[in-house]
């Protein structure tokens, strides 16, 4: 007979969401359903960018069921975090970070619904290299994991099989979930903190995808009378074919390209225009907030 114990092993699963509990709240989207959230450090708590907006009242429900009045410092669109300061959450607990993981380890997925504690137990399904997000983010790490966790998990911790936090839980396209790793979203924290938002690199040009034998990239269809294209020569009908020699596959690649690392930085554009190509330097400016 095995040795293994499917009762302890469920109790000691149980053990450890129960001790990560304290740590999470949960609030109202705008989308009218129920979000996660979990204690960072200092007062300050994480969740999904995805279920904040810009102005709308939040109040978290913590843990002991009570809910405080909260402010959201500031998302961070490019890694899906969003920081937020409740009146007053400084006791919750903090998670240990987890060291790094691998496929078929253990993930536990931690929520919370209006005090209501919320778990759910599956595995890390894949873990790759740093990766960008589609608008522009530098990820530490993918990772996606197998587990049937619900909405109402999103924005709360993944931890490991020692309770301590791979990261947080998002759901990409098709409603895969994956991780947004505690180094990344460190990093965003910082930077919120300091300045109540993430920079995004700016070109000020509308772009449309452009797939034909002549050309194949992104075609300038409007361009910002203030914006670094403009001022860098960029006209309408231009086709844009290339960043620093590495080919543009369409719109979606360049906003790719357009992470918080890319503000003022100087590229150089491969341009087609009039069916002859040039190369156009450009300065990235910062997205405008509004």
């Amino acid at each position: 007979m095995s040795d293994f114990n499917l009762s302890a092993f469920s109790d000691a699963i149980a053990d450890l969401a129960a001790e990560a509990a304290p740590a999470t709240a949960s609030f109202a989207t705008h989308h009218h359903r129920t979000a996660s959230a979990f204690h960072w450090r200092d007062g300050y708590f994480v969740t999904a960018e995805e279920a904040v907006e810009a102005g709308e009242e939040i109040e978290l429900t913590l843990a002991s069921g009570a809910t405080v009045k909260t402010e959201l410092i500031g998302p961070d669109p490019s890694t899906g975090v969003a920081l937020l300061k409740p009146a007053d959450a400084a006791n919750a607990p903090v998670l240990a970070r987890a060291d790094a993981v691998r496929p078929g380890n253990i993930a536990i997925a931690i929520g919370s619904s209006q005090g209501s504690a919320l778990a759910v137990s599956g595995s890390v399904g894949e873990v790759g290299p740093a990766w960008r997000s589609m608008r522009g983010g530098t990820i530490d790490r993918r990772i996606n994991l197998a587990v049937g966790a619900g909405g109402r998990f999103e924005g709360g911790p993944v931890l490991d099989a020692k309770g301590a936090l791979i990261g947080m839980l998002l759901f990409g396209p098709r409603g895969r979930a994956l991780v947004m790793p505690h180094e990344t979203i460190e990093r965003a924290v910082a930077t919120l903190r300091e300045k109540g938002h993430v920079a995004r690199g700016y070109l000020g040009a509308g772009l449309h995808p452009v797939r034909d034998r002549d050309a194949y990239g992104a075609m300038v269809m409007s361009l910002d009378d203030n914006g670094p294209a403009k001022a860098a020569g960029l006209s309408l009908g231009d086709i844009i074919v290339a960043w620093n020699g590495e080919a543009v596959h369409g719109p979606r690649d360049l906003i790719r390209r357009l992470g918080p690392d890319s503000a003022g930085a100087s590229v150089t554009l491969g341009v087609v225009r009039g069916g002859e190509q040039r190369d156009v330097v450009l300065t990235i400016g910062e997205k405008p907030l509004s």
